[in-house]
């Protein structure tokens, strides 16, 4: 008796000791899991862009996030000057963040359970710790943890507001100052804004709770407190944010333009009159004794405070950084910085559908803009007949596909089941696009990830084997995705693929279903936090197919509330068993298996989401930019060649004297003004073209006009014309545009200067040409391809020229100049020599002195070929550098150059072993040239290899039945395609399965075309 005393003792103490700490222990599980995978330099996408303007408090991309970029610069102190532990050191406020996020919906769900059950603190504690858990461990806000970019830390002021608003509710009934907890969640909210724009929309939800608080229910109050908190919402995003700054820029014009005052007075008059207007209503509120009016107000003026931080922005691009986007100097410019006018806008509740044409044109907002020499604003652009107006026969409610890029026009045909192209969509259609693919694909699929499963890491764009939700139940997921047994085994040991039996989702349910059953109020408020941090979004966002990135962390706060249903979920299945088991320790001893779920969760979560001693972002900037002579202009296009270089040159210092160009950005003036700047040891972009001549609204496009001119143009003339302001070099269509004559171009060398400043390599100097043919296949130039044409003219080849080979494929892309492209690792360089060695499947000549030098010698690697998670951008990456190597391999092997040919290529596969970058297409050409070099063992290896991949794909998509079929009828045709080329190179070098691998061919060819 007494052992069994004891033991019901020490358990007494354990549990005692759980429900005390529960809410550390799950902090530290959060902080210690996060910290083990975080990412130890900078990642793919923003961060790098991120990283860099935090760490010089810069002005990133719009709508900017200058808190974050403060806090931020707090964390990168912590690396005490060792520039290499900048970007870990930020990222690990991201694991902070996180890590905090989690305690907070641990508090959350324990405040919320409380309100259920009252007399059983273990299930109270281990209720909230479950679902805290299994949030932790769900895959898009595990992604999000271990990387230096916003979406932690919005979480984190998401989950910090919400817990706010339980607190008032708690006290607001015994604490008469509870109020200060509303004043305190209008600051957080204001400071949000300065983050992202994601936590405001847990306000319709905060509104619910004040007012099941505040006011006895009704049903005409429940939809009015709905109505409010939507229009709040919507007062302080499309009012506060936008209109704040717009009255202030409209009076600084008024008082310089007007009144003749200096810059920046009507701005200091609007602030000035707002705080004395904020001073006067607070005192006159509390002398009446219009208390809730006061704390209105209160809340109003704290939330101005927090939105403040942007101030930080304005003060730090009058500083003129080196990365200044959008340079908004003051309240003028700061509004369209604010509204993302670089972007565009779509179609929400009305407007044009994708086969709408445009019927007239309407005049835009002006642009002003400073003009010093004046000390008046000035019309940059404006914007006559700028804002086109679509047919209204094909234009309507609601309209979801609106998209006029061709490859979005064939999705929407497939997604919507589209009869006709030409005639307006039916609104039956434009819904079932938006469920099929905006929601179903764009959402629900995602929410399935976090709490089913997820089928693998690689982008899908509606194909039944790519990147869909999964549970691993397999006669549940082959009803939707198709035969589940027979995957290749390369499929199947993807790290992304994760099954959780829908153990999470289903604990949720549960949680959903018995909240409702206990409290419908409080289901309704986290109802309402699911709807506007999921759905919600899904509807403003309005999506085209084919996003360049899968976008699930930007639904993390609906995959949060969601979580607090799986803490209840707990709590239900605890109060089920009580029902048949009376025995409380055996019921809470069963209720914690629950416990199994985050734990399975992280089981098939770390090998995905486990980042830790990869380095590949940095190391593989550091290569475009090793890739680049001294004084370099190297043209970029997207986020994943020039972030990571921004990175790279910013905080670590690395070849700054190389200027970064964003051909993107080369299309606004604010950007060919920062160029124009000389920037650490790098130089000005040498343009020509004074700012009025490329001032927004000048020169934004010429179009080709063909005046049957038929001879080459050279380069100094072209340019002469596009850039005059002569009538005669004009044409109206609406407003004046320039026009280009002919698309015949001559480009003069100067041979003098490329031997001086070494742009070719000295065995080349002999192939140098004594001008360059350009032909401009194109109908329209824009403000960036003026630009370059303009830099051409301007660099006389003084300086060496480069595009990131990243940018694209086609000419257009390149601008044409592609045929005089020399590939030096991960860039082009632009040199005057004809590109004879390349093919039209091939960009640019090779020289392989440098390219050898470059992939051999100079680069490194970020431990690519170790063990680390390589997911699908690293992936894509890692098949521009197998093309590098292939391509020296050929051309050494064109130069007999045998021995260093066979390095190449054995160092390419030790390099990107099979096992850890799969081995597709990219290896014919290396399986090729070790045949050419009579290593017949190692390409027979290869393409024995190879051929088993396709053989064991196509054996598994020709399962699927006939109404599946379709899902996989691209990948069918793929693999065919693949595999014929590999029996080509098969019969050339009499590959011992040769014959084999021709029957299976036939079989396979033979059955697709019975399908």
């Amino acid at each position: 008796m007494c052992i069994l005393a004891k033991q019901k003792s020490t358990i007494k103490v354990y549990k005692n000791l759980f429900e005390k700490t529960a809410g550390g222990i799950v902090f530290i599980i959060a902080l210690i899991t996060y910290t083990l995978s975080v990412e130890p330099t900078n990642s793919w996408w923003d961060c790098g862009e991120y990283i860099a303007t935090a760490y010089k408090l810069q002005v990133g991309h719009p709508p900017g996030a200058p808190l974050f970029l403060l806090v931020a610069n707090l964390f990168s102190q912590f690396a005490f000057g060792d520039v290499t532990k900048v970007a870990l050191m930020i990222n690990w406020m991201s694991v902070l963040c996180s890590a905090l996020t989690i305690l907070l919906l641990f508090l959350t769900t324990k405040s919320i359970i409380k309100k259920i059950i009252k007399d059983d603190e273990f299930i109270i504690t281990l209720a909230p710790a479950v679902g805290a858990l299994v949030y932790t461990f769900s895959d898009s806000f595990w992604f999000s943890a271990v990387e230096g970019e916003v979406y932690a830390m919005s979480s984190f002021f998401t989950a910090l507001v919400f817990w706010a608003i339980i607190r008032w509710s708690e006290e607001v009934d015994m604490n008469p100052k509870a109020n200060k907890w509303l004043i305190f969640i209008a600051y957080l909210i204001g400071l949000s804004i300065g983050v992202h724009l994601l936590s405001l929309l847990v306000i319709p939800a905060i509104v619910l709770i004040y007012y099941f608080k505040k006011y006895n229910f009704s049903t005409k109050g429940f939809i009015i407190a709905n109505i409010v908190g939507v229009a709040l919402l919507g007062f302080i995003y499309e009012f506060i944010i936008p209109q704040f700054v717009n009255i202030a820029g409209k009076l600084e014009i008024f008082f310089v333009n007007q009144l003749s005052l200096p810059f920046n007075s009507g701005t200091i008059f609007f602030f000035l009159l707002t705080i004395i207007i904020l001073i006067i209503s607070l005192v006159l509120s509390k002398k009446h004794e219009y208390y809730n009016l006061n704390t209105s107000i209160l809340a109003f003026t704290f939330l101005l405070i927090g939105y403040m931080s942007f101030f930080t922005l304005i003060i730090r691009s009058n500083a003129n950084t080196p990365i200044d986007e959008n340079s908004p100097e003051d309240a003028v410019s700061l509004l369209s910085y604010l509204n993302r006018e670089q972007y565009g806008s779509t179609p929400l509740l009305y407007g044009q559908y994708f086969n709408a044409e445009t019927e007239n044109y309407t005049d835009g907002t002006p642009v002003f803009v400073k003009d010093i020499k004046v000390n008046k604003y000035v019309i940059s652009d404006d914007r006559k007949n700028s804002v086109p107006v679509y047919e209204k026969e094909k234009s309507g409610l609601f309209p979801r596909m609106w998209s006029r890029d061709q490859r979005h026009i064939e999705a929407y045909q497939e997604w919507a089941n589209l009869k006709s192209l030409k005639k307006k969509p039916s609104f039956i259609e434009n819904l079932k696009f938006f469920f099929s693919y905006q929601v179903n694909h764009m959402y629900f699929r995602y929410f399935m990830w976090n709490f089913s499963g997820r089928q693998s890491d690689i982008q899908g764009h509606g194909e039944l084997n790519k990147g869909n939700w999964i549970s691993g139940i397999n006669f549940i997921d082959e009803m939707r995705l198709g035969p589940q047994k027979n995957i290749p085994k390369h499929l199947k040991e993807n790290p992304g693929r994760n099954t959780y039996y829908f153990l999470p989702f289903i604990l949720g349910l549960i949680g959903l279903l018995f909240h409702y059953q206990k409290s419908p109020k409080d289901t309704w408020v986290i109802m309402l936090l699911f709807f506007f941090t999921g759905l919600a979004i899904v509807l403003e966002l309005n999506q085209t197919p084919f996003q360049p990135r899968e976008r699930d962390y930007a639904y993390a706060g609906s995959f949060y509330a969601f979580s607090i249903w799986v803490g209840i979920g707990v709590l239900a299945l605890s109060n089920g068993l009580k029902q048949y088991i009376h025995n409380t320790n055996i019921v809470n001893v069963v209720t914690s298996i629950t416990l199994f779920i985050p734990l399975l969760m992280l089981c098939e979560g770390w090998d995905d989401h486990d980042r830790s001693n990869r380095y590949t972002a940095r190391e593989f900037a550091k290569n475009y930019l090793k890739s680049c002579d001294k004084d370099a202009i190297l043209f970029t296009m997207g986020d994943n060649d020039t972030f990571p270089l921004w990175y790279v040159q910013e905080v670590e210092g690395y070849r700054t004297d190389v200027r970064i160009v964003n051909l993107s950005l080369l299309n606004t003036d604010w950007y060919i003004d920062q160029m124009k700047r000389d920037a650490y040891d790098g130089k000005g972009v040498p343009f020509s073209l004074t700012r009025d001549k490329y001032k927004q609204g000048t020169r934004d496009v010429a179009i080709f006009i063909d005046k049957g001119v038929d001879k080459r143009l050279d380069l100094d003339d072209f340019n002469r014309w596009i850039h005059s302001d002569r009538s005669e070099t004009k044409i109206n269509f609406g407003k004046d545009y320039d026009y280009f004559y002919t698309q015949k171009i001559s480009i003069p060398v100067n041979k003098d200067n490329v031997i001086k400043h070494n742009l070719v390599h000295e065995k080349d100097v002999h192939l140098i040409l004594d001008s360059l043919n350009l032909d401009l296949n194109t109908s329209q130039l824009e403000k960036k391809d003026i630009m370059i044409l303009d830099l051409i003219q301007t660099n006389n080849w003084e300086r060496p020229i480069y595009f990131a080979i990243t940018i694209g494929s086609s000419g257009r892309s390149f601008l044409y100049l592609d045929k005089y492209f020399q590939l030096d690792g991960m860039v082009y360089k632009f040199v005057p020599i004809n590109n004879s060695s390349a093919s039209k499947d091939n960009i640019g000549r090779v020289n392989t002195n440098v390219l050898y030098s470059m992939l051999m010698e100079k680069y490194e690697w970020g431990n690519l070929n170790k063990d680390i998670y390589l997911d699908e951008t690293n992936i894509r990456m890692t098949m521009n550098f197998r093309n590098n190597f292939s391509r020296l391999a050929e051309q050494l092997i064109t130069e007999k150059k045998y021995e260093q040919a066979e390095e190449v290529l054995n160092y390419c596969m030790e390099l990107m072993p099979g096992d850890k970058v799969p081995l597709n297409y990219f290896i014919h050409p290396i399986i090729e040239s070790y045949y050419d070099i009579e290593t017949s063992n190692r390409g027979e290896l290869l393409a024995s290899k190879l051929y088993e991949i396709y053989k064991s794909e196509l054996n598994y998509f020709f399962t699927f039945p006939a109404s599946k079929i379709d899902g996989v009828q691209f990948e069918i045709l793929k693999n065919l395609q693949f595999y014929n080329d590999l029996i080509q190179i098969a019969l050339e070098n009499k590959h011992p399965e040769k014959d084999v691998m021709q029957q299976d061919f036939q079989k396979f060819y033979q059955s697709f075309l019975t399908l």
